[in-house]
């Protein structure tokens, strides 16, 4: 019988496609407690202002937003988004578990790339960064408004100056 039991069969998923999707389509990503409600009450704890939260209204829908500095700041979850240090594949599926990441990585470098096309600077702090050293991620957050010059509306993306030609001698 311990034969039997080592064996393991593919698991199907009891609902269609259309209905698996609107399930997961209902789970909210929002207002984790170990992420975005722990630097939320550190920014607040240390008088740091000026921040929208979970602004849908941008590429990636950032988890803090700061339109003055144009500054934006993600919370990665370390599982979701492939933590270098502390993912761990799953047993189970693990074709669909590296794809699914795989691809949260791909439009986490996309979405940092359009955000910087437009002219804001994105930080991304993970998951046990947070946990373990909090204070050290809000000293991040502090230290790249300091940098940054306010935005004002005559301001717009970074303009890049064309490059003159060297001037050639004749």
């Amino acid at each position: 019988m311990t034969g039997l039991r080592s064996l393991r069969l593919p698991q199907m998923d009891t609902l269609s496609k259309r209905e698996r999707s609107r399930t997961m389509a209902a789970v909210q990503a929002k207002d984790t407690r170990s992420t975005e409600r722990r630097l939320r009450a550190k920014l607040v704890a240390v008088g740091i202002g000026g921040w929208r939260y979970q602004a849908a209204d941008l590429t990636g829908k950032p988890d803090f937003v700061f339109p003055r500095k144009r500054v934006v700041v993600f919370v990665d979850g370390c599982f979701w988004h492939g933590c270098p240090r502390c993912y761990r594949r799953p047993s189970s599926r693990r074709g669909y578990w590296d794809a699914k990441v795989a691809r949260n990585k791909a439009r986490d470098r996309r979405v940092t790339r359009t955000l910087r096309r437009m002219g804001w600077r994105v930080l991304r702090i993970w998951e046990h960064e947070l946990a373990k050293t909090p204070q050290r991620c809000v000293e991040k957050v502090a230290n790249l408004l300091a940098r940054r010059k306010r935005f004002t509306a005559s301001c717009s993306a970074p303009s890049r100056k064309p490059r003159k030609a060297a001037a050639r001698h004749r």
